[in-house]
């Protein structure tokens, strides 16, 4: 399943082509490549004759070879996920037949316009996948969120608008939490009950010994679009944090922190989303956060070289309605 965006280049006419001048061209447009992550997804789309495959660790084996190829010819691929019911509803809309391969580009180079795509950089597929799966889900979070806020409206008492006003806010409290945790690597993820269904944000931040902070700018932006959308609907989210001075803490894919590498216990903390604010958590209950199984309620043994710690303090902006 992939598709290709073509760019037009212009120049004189009437010259001869250079040897190896569309090799060359070649590699100037884009390729998009629309992967199936799962077993599930993969069964749904066996139900098109067209598609060619009955196995799906040989069709992972397929896609990851297609893409080297188009690595070493020097072509810049894009990886987007493929989602069976998207893909039929899509085909309805569109009135396309669905067990035709031109369907499935078609499908692919939307999906690449306006889904979650990560580019292939070499990574083998089993990083690729749930570095695809990651941003799918980073993606429809932020989708979710972003339409929790639009819908917000105007304050009643102020008149301005509540999910700017909430994502400001949110923006603030995470920039003040950061400062506290203060140096380390930090794996940051907030959740926020919405509709009985999560929203769920992942932030990586390394802080070093000066005050700098390094952090992913998309990372940030569904961080606090999700935290300004518990803001607006007055849900009673969650932030955890956990901390590491060592340098190959639980930042594995955040940046690295500058600093003191001694290696020390990490350290978690945590957070309610309470009254438009994040309110310290005390010792107990971050601990219970932390080993209590999200699925089953089972209590889950704490780790060895983890130390539980209550939240931190922190000053909530003033002037805000």
């Amino acid at each position: 399943m992939t598709g290709t965006r073509n760019g037009t280049h212009g120049g004189s006419g009437g010259g001869k082509r250079q040897p190896g001048a569309r090799r060359a061209l070649r590699r100037e447009v884009p390729s998009t490549v629309a992967l199936l992550t799962d077993e599930a997804d993969f069964a749904a789309m066996r139900r098109y004759a067209t598609f060619g495959f009955d196995d799906h660790a040989a069709y992972l084996r397929e896609m990851e070879g297609l893409l080297r190829a188009l690595s070493s010819q020097g072509v810049h691929t894009t990886v987007a996920l493929f989602d069976p019911r998207e893909y039929a509803e899509f085909c309805e809309e569109t009135r396309l037949d669905p067990d035709l391969p031109d369907s499935r580009t078609r499908y692919t180079a939307d999906v690449a316009g306006l889904g979650a795509t990560v580019p292939y950089a070499g990574q083998p597929m089993e990083l690729l996948v749930p570095e695809l799966i990651g941003e799918a889900e980073r993606h429809a979070a932020l989708e979710r969120a972003t339409a929790l806020l639009a819908a917000a409206g105007d304050c009643a008492d102020c008149g301005q608008d509540l999910g700017r006003a909430a994502y400001a806010r949110a923006s603030q409290a995470l920039m003040r939490l950061i400062e506290a945790v203060g140096t380390g690597a930090h794996h940051v993820v907030g959740s926020v009950p919405v509709d009985g269904a999560p929203l769920i944000a992942v932030l990586h931040a390394a802080c070093g010994d000066d005050g700098l902070v390094q952090l992913r700018e998309s990372e940030a932006l569904v961080f606090c679009t999700v935290l300004a959308a518990g803001i607006v609907t007055g849900s009673r989210g969650g932030v955890v944090v956990r901390s590491s001075t060592r340098g190959g803490g639980p930042q594995e894919a955040g940046p690295r922190v500058a600093g003191s590498q001694e290696a020390g216990p990490d350290v978690v903390r945590g957070w309610s989303l309470s009254d438009s604010w994040l309110q310290p958590l005390t010792e107990a209950e971050v601990f219970a956060a932390y080993c209590t199984d999200a699925d089953t309620g089972e209590p889950v043994p704490p780790e060895p070289r983890v130390d539980y710690r209550p939240g931190i303090e922190l000053p909530p902006p003033e002037g805000d309605c």
